[in-house]
């Protein structure tokens, strides 16, 4: 009895009929052999005598003369193995991406280049969480595959916070954002993932977060069930939740009013002094940890200041591994303050509150935008309570952080960052703080690429 049977049976399988398979593999094989005929031909002449009566027939019944060489003969069987091995190999590979990435079957070569490309970009990690995590994802996996999300878990209003209540589960919709930005077909995945439910008991309830749920359920742990959506929907990344405790959010005021649940914080005003988690003892995920330690460049936002971006730092295993990790580490500022959070802030006052919560030494470069916002939309946020978020450079400088800033503002009736516009920035802001020469080339001649084929 072989001691490899289950290999076998494995192999075997490729015989099993429909796949569209085994008649190209045989007519790319028959190509092999008809071009090793022909050079057999045109090398050793009556090798493969009856090959070369039959071409010598057909020439003579085209032509009315007589072939003296068979150098035409070789030369003409070969490139019909060449035809038959190319088209063999093209209708095999078909076969296989039609199932594989549906929807792909004639761009083989750009989907195989792009995977190639992307795999070999830089190695960045973003933290945050709510809407600016998904949108950088959304820029950043255009230029890089390897991409670590890790997502705050203190989410406690809506369908989120529905599900963590009567489930008992993490909340589930900033990570399924986050997986949805990542998907390679997020067109199609996001109306899924974002269909709701307007009838009944599931009334309010997004299908993404039910379906995270049910994983959660099936395999018994969140992480898990995150992962399982990584394989099935073929991910540009990897998405960790911060932390797999059930994190509630204390926000404490400077009038001595203390705020429990994210929810809650948001829509009490006031300036907060300090944010802590409970459960305080909550640890980081091994695989979150590990994405940090081999990182180029770790982001931390854009997001709302307390209840997306600090929140991940107060995992204290989280925020030592970025103090101590070699990667660069940026902080995204908000282009706009958010009333009751962070209501007059500067850049500068949103980078204090993240070193009074985190320590110094965390961040390394601060990124913050200066923007020609029309003045109807300027009212507009102005009557909400929100104005534009502004930076002082020698103030930022003087607490030992880099300043730097971008144009990521593209119109429209909300002032968000621009997917695409943050993620070349950040690349390029990588590369001016980090140079890696073999990355340099490999990311350039992609954005090349992605110019030519737009011209």
């Amino acid at each position: 009895m072989s001691k490899h049977p289950k290999s076998y049976q494995e192999l075997l399988k490729w015989l099993y009929p429909n796949l569209g398979i085994k008649r190209y593999f045989l007519l790319a094989v028959f190509g092999i052999f008809l071009v090793a005929g022909g050079l057999a031909v045109m090398s050793y002449g009556e090798t493969l005598g009856f090959l070369e009566a039959n071409f010598r027939e057909i020439i003579y019944k085209l032509t009315g003369k007589e072939m003296i060489s068979v150098l035409p003969a070789g030369i003409l069987i070969c490139l019909s193995g060449a035809i038959a091995i190319y088209f063999g190999l093209k209708k095999m590979l078909k076969s296989v991406i039609s199932v594989l990435l549906p929807g792909n079957e004639d761009k083989i070569v750009d989907v195989m280049y792009a995977r190639r490309q992307l795999k070999r970009g830089p190695k960045i990690v973003v933290v945050g969480g709510g809407t600016g995590l998904s949108a950088l994802l959304k820029g950043l996996k255009e230029y890089t595959s390897n991409l670590t999300a890790i997502v705050t878990v203190g989410d406690d209003g809506g369908s989120s916070g529905r599900l963590r209540r009567e489930l008992g589960i993490l909340p589930p919709g900033d990570v399924r954002n986050c997986l949805v930005a990542l998907a390679e077909k997020e067109d199609i995945m996001e109306d899924l993932f974002s269909y709701r439910f307007q009838n009944g008991t599931l009334a309010g309830h997004s299908l993404g977060n039910l379906f995270l749920a049910g994983l959660a359920g099936r395999f018994g742990d969140f992480q898990k069930g995150i992962e399982h959506v990584g394989k099935v929907f073929a991910l540009k990344g990897e998405v960790y939740a911060s932390t797999l405790s059930p994190v509630t959010l204390e926000a404490h005021f400077e009038d001595g009013r203390s705020i429990n649940g994210e929810t809650a914080i948001r829509n009490t005003p006031g300036k907060i002094k300090r944010l802590r988690i409970s459960p305080q003892n909550c640890k980081p995920l091994p695989g979150a940890l590990k994405a940090i330690e081999e990182a180029d460049l770790i982001v931390l936002g854009p997001g709302s200041l307390y209840t997306s971006v600090i929140p991940n730092l107060l995992v204290e295993g989280l925020r030592d591994q970025i103090a101590k990790t070699k990667a660069f580490c940026v902080y995204v500022c908000n282009i706009m303050t958010e009333p009751g959070e962070t209501d007059n802030y500067a850049v500068e006052d949103h980078l204090k509150a993240i070193i009074e919560h985190a320590g110094q030494g965390l961040v390394d470069v601060v990124l913050a935008a200066k923007e020609n916002i029309p003045q109807e939309v300027l009212e507009r946020y102005l009557a909400e309570g929100a104005q534009i978020v502004k930076g002082n450079e020698s103030l930022i400088e003087s607490l030992g952080v880099r300043y730097h800033e971008g144009t990521f503002y593209t119109g429209g009736e909300v002032v968000r960052h621009n997917s695409d516009k943050l993620a070349k920035e950040l690349l390029r802001l990588l590369f001016r703080l980090k140079p890696m020469h073999e990355r340099i080339d490999i990311v350039d001649s992609y954005l090349l690429n992605r110019k030519l084929k737009t011209m």
